[in-house]
């Protein structure tokens, strides 16, 4: 039997379902294998980033995002502390979603919604979206290049039965150890591994009750060994993960006692349930291809990066988003030759940069200073406490800065071939905050064009062309974008202060959020400059 699709995705994770909803929102066929019954049981992820919530706006499932999570009125703590039951170090205070008001920079600012709360929610769009074949307890087998795209065999694992695939592209989304990655032997950049951790999920209201540190959402345990452990609590009610750092798979994990490492971070006996020990590796690599031609990976396939900051899944969403409306382009027939290329010299720099920082932010924390006496009921304990809570007093200032909004939402495809800069563009303005700085290459900064209604609104589908000034004519870019196929749609911005924000009359702003182009007139070279946009000028590298 041989089914034909345009797109095939490998790997059902929050990745792989973001791309078949980017697909399938644009009414582009695609079909998704993965091996797995669509089912979540551990949370490897516990925070959607600044611009993952602004995706989910855009596919409409923001809200439910925010409801799955964390409950909107416990504050979002980091406390530094010996035990659940002992003493508090340091506390870094954030404000409840319910308290936070208007961002001002986003219509949806980052929400703890953790993994398995999230891929049901990215699985129940993806289910409804008529273009999207969902394939559960399906595996890839196999795959080869052809005359028009790629043959792949896939098996259904309940039956056995075997079909082919014929598709024009094929998308790995299936992780470091996936099929498609393999498949490309493409070589890792970095260091390898940081470290071998463990993860303990489990159950307990009880821990919730027993101590007097309030709700937060890490609680890093500190005591003479140094800071050994992160408590994560998953939905604040019930369940919690705790991920101890540093430990030796030789000589440690065999005899590895997970009770004893929950008594170690209560302080005492509690009740609970633990429902997984998993341990992993924390590594940093970025792939040196993202692939080509009809073959491409993303999120954990093209990258691996300590989660500590968050960036893990939400670089890969990022990837999801970049890639789609490039595969969209070319499946619908308006895409260049040179589209597709961009897609790795887009991300793969964002990559970069956010497994540096995230390895960073780990080696910040988990070097904190140690002292035998920390915990101890005596003078000399609470010298050690204070002089802990003086350090990561002075160290915040650096930590925070790995991981601002410049890494997670205000990053600038600076080197893209299908971005049309001007020398203003090259560096942001010195007193303009990133996020809220309109940049060529950068996101479209967010506004409120009215009540609920966000800039970042307009944005999804085609080509956006924003013009702040009614009497400019356009009809050259229109022309061009009709003669190419390309989806431009003209939107009149009558706002003064949005147009400030945005600082030229015309902004022509990609599918995926990112301004292309700037200007004050409608260039003469309309039809080149769309050709550049999208893909089908000179490759520039």
């Amino acid at each position: 039997m041989t089914t034909q699709i345009p797109a095939l995705i490998c790997g059902g994770g929050p990745v792989g379902l973001a791309l078949a909803i980017e697909l399938g929102t644009r009414g582009v066929r695609c079909m998704l294998v993965e091996q797995g019954d669509g089912s979540v049981v551990v949370p490897k992820m516990s925070q959607l980033s600044t611009r993952t919530m602004e995706f989910c706006r855009r596919w409409g499932i923001a809200e439910e995002a925010k409801q799955a999570g964390w409950p909107e009125h416990h504050p979002g703590d980091f406390i530094y502390l010996t035990t659940m039951t002992g003493y508090e170090l340091f506390r870094q205070r954030f404000t409840s979603y319910a308290q936070q008001g208007d961002l001002g920079y986003t219509p949806d600012g980052a929400r703890q919604c953790p993994q398995i709360f999230f891929d049901p929610i990215l699985l129940r769009r993806a289910a409804v979206l008529p273009s999207v074949t969902l394939r559960h307890r399906a595996r890839l087998e196999s795959f080869a290049e052809a005359a028009q795209g790629i043959e792949a065999r896939v098996t259904s694992l309940p039956t056995g039965q075997s079909e082919i695939i014929e598709a024009e592209y094929l998308i790995g989304c299936d992780g470091f150890d996936g099929v498609v990655r393999k498949a490309l032997n493409t070589e890792y950049e970095g260091s390898g591994m940081l470290s071998y951790s463990v993860s303990i999920f489990f159950r307990s209201r009880a821990l919730g009750e027993l101590h007097d540190k309030g709700w937060g959402r890490f609680y890093r345990l500190v005591d003479g060994t140094g800071h050994w452990s992160d408590l994560i609590a998953i939905d604040g009610r019930e369940l919690w993960r705790l991920t101890l750092f540093h430990l030796d798979p030789d000589s440690e994990m065999a005899g590895f006692d997970a009770d004893a490492a929950l008594r170690r971070a209560a302080g005492q006996d509690f009740t609970y349930e633990i429902i997984s020990v998993l341990p992993w590796k924390r590594r940093e690599l970025v792939a040196k291809s993202y692939g080509g031609g009809r073959l491409f990976i993303a999120g954990d396939a093209a990258h691996q990066m300590s989660p500590t900051g968050g960036l893990g899944m939400n670089t890969g969403i990022g990837d999801a988003v970049d890639l789609g409306w490039k595969l969209a382009a070319m499946i619908e027939g308006w895409g260049g030759a040179h589209l597709l290329r961009s897609y790795e010299i887009e991300r793969k720099p964002v990559a970069v940069s956010s497994v540096a920082a995230s390895s960073a932010t780990y080696v910040h924390e988990t070097s904190l200073p140690a002292n035998r006496a920390i915990a101890d009921d005596s003078a000399e304990g609470i010298q050690a406490r204070q002089q802990f809570a003086a350090a990561l007093q002075g160290r915040r200032g650096a930590g925070n800065e790995r991981l601002n909004d410049s890494i997670k939402l205000a990053y600038c495809y600076e080197n893209s071939p299908i971005v049309a800069f001007d020398e203003a563009d090259k560096a942001p303005a010195p007193d303009k905050k990133p996020i809220a700085h309109c940049r060529t290459g950068a996101r479209a900064p967010h506004a409120w064009l009215a009540p609920g209604v966000s800039t970042l609104d307009l944005f999804g589908k085609g080509f956006v062309l924003l013009r702040f000034d009614r009497a400019i004519e356009v009809a050259g870019l229109m022309t061009a974008a009709s003669a190419r196929a390309v989806p431009l749609e003209i939107i009149n911005v009558d706002n003064r202060e949005i147009a400030v924000l945005y600082q030229r009359p015309l902004v022509l702003v990609r599918p995926d959020g990112h301004v292309a182009w700037r200007g004050t007139a409608c260039p003469d070279y309309a039809l080149a400059l769309l050709d550049q946009l999208r893909g089908a000028g000179a490759a520039r590298h």
